[in-house]
């Protein structure tokens, strides 16, 4: 048998392990461990700027729901204007109606001495200034919600008397439209005469222009002068066309007409006048009309330096003063004159300027 020998010593040293030495690395090997090396530390880098980030969003999440400040509710006022309606429009034109026209009442005063009197300020019948029924009066703007086809009906064909077509008013015959009519009458004695003969007195001169007046829509305005040489207008200013202005028209053509063929200036509300038609027409458009009606026989006389010569109107100067009325009202203003027994050269001359305006010349002669 062979000899076997067992070490029962458990203290004797154990026998050292002998650690095999690797291989030295290849510069491949040694490149391939560092890009792993760096790829691993842009990993770990960018997961922890990630976290980092979640971390703070997360902090500014938590505080700003808790900083978050208490509801507040604001209600802000808003101005709103409403559209004008048509009521509203005629309340306007209602209320500019009802106020009273201007007084002339003050006098001018000098805070010190002057070696000239200022004059008194013109009396101003205040008739016609007083405040009328609400009911009655409405304003120029009214007439652009009726149109100028609410004029009425005219007074008829010629000198029968008829009614009219309701399209413009209509006197003597001679049809017009207008707002704002204005009527001259020529009450000298050679028109009283030439008149009568023409088997149209002065009478029935004032019987038509009321049913004229009569005729005129609401929406209108109006008034009349009566003329010789001196004139006497019934109001200062056109004035509508209400009822209770037609009541003082038609009392001042049947109380104030002039019949005896001359006018005093001496006489109440009489206006002394030296230059004649050329002064009435100045007066005419003071009071600023769209129309104009003209009754006389086409024969003007006139003393501008005064005297007791008259002489006849220069149809220059006439002219003149119609190419006036154009200008200061800026549109044209149709005259229409009504003449009895106008002389050919008379009748000439006016024609052209009539015309000239958009108006009518006629003769009005016994039938």
């Amino acid at each position: 048998m062979s000899e076997v020998s067992i070490q029962l010593n458990p203290d004797s040293p154990k026998p050292k392990k002998v650690k095999k030495k690797r291989p030295p690395q290849t510069r491949e090997e040694t490149a391939r461990s560092n890009r792993r090396a760096m790829i691993g530390s842009i990993i770990i880098g960018s997961i922890a700027v990630h976290a980092v980030a979640l971390v703070l969003f997360g902090l500014w999440t938590v505080a700003k729901h808790f900083s978050r400040p208490e509801a507040r509710f604001e209600m802000k006022k808003v101005v709103k204007i409403p559209p004008k309606t048509p009521e509203h429009k005629m309340n306007v034109a209602r209320h500019e109606a009802m106020a009273p026209r201007p007084t002339f009442n003050d006098k001018l005063v000098s805070t010190r001495p002057t070696e000239f009197a200022l004059p008194e300020m013109p009396e101003v019948n205040l008739d016609q200034m007083l405040p009328l029924d609400p009911s009655e009066l409405i304003s120029d703007q009214v007439n652009g919600l009726v149109g100028s086809a609410a004029l009425g009906s005219g007074l008829g064909q010629g000198l029968s008397g008829a009614g009219g077509t309701g399209e413009g008013m209509s006197f003597f015959g001679v049809k017009a439209n207008g707002d704002r009519i204005l009527l001259l009458f020529d009450v000298s004695a050679s028109v009283v005469n030439k008149a009568e003969a023409a088997g149209i007195p002065l009478e029935r001169i004032q019987e038509e222009t009321i049913k004229m007046i009569g005729t005129l829509p609401i929406s209108s305005q109006f008034s009349l002068i009566q003329f010789t040489g001196n004139y006497m207008p019934f109001t200062d200013e056109l004035i509508a066309a209400t009822p209770k202005n037609k009541e003082l028209a038609k009392s001042w053509v049947e109380e104030r007409w002039v019949t005896s063929g001359s006018m005093s200036s001496s006489t109440n509300g009489v206006v002394n006048n030296l230059t004649g038609i050329v002064g009435i027409l100045e007066r005419s458009i003071k009071m600023r009309p769209d129309v104009i009606f003209l009754i006389s026989d086409a024969s003007f006389q006139w003393r501008p330096e005064g005297g007791s010569a008259y002489s006849n109107v220069p149809y220059d100067e006439i002219k003149d003063v119609v190419e006036t009325l154009k200008e200061e009202l800026r549109q044209d203003v149709p005259i229409h004159f009504i003449a009895f027994e106008p002389k050919s050269d008379d009748s000439a001359q006016w024609t052209k300027i009539v015309r000239k305006t958009g108006g009518e010349f006629r003769e009005l002669k016994e039938k």
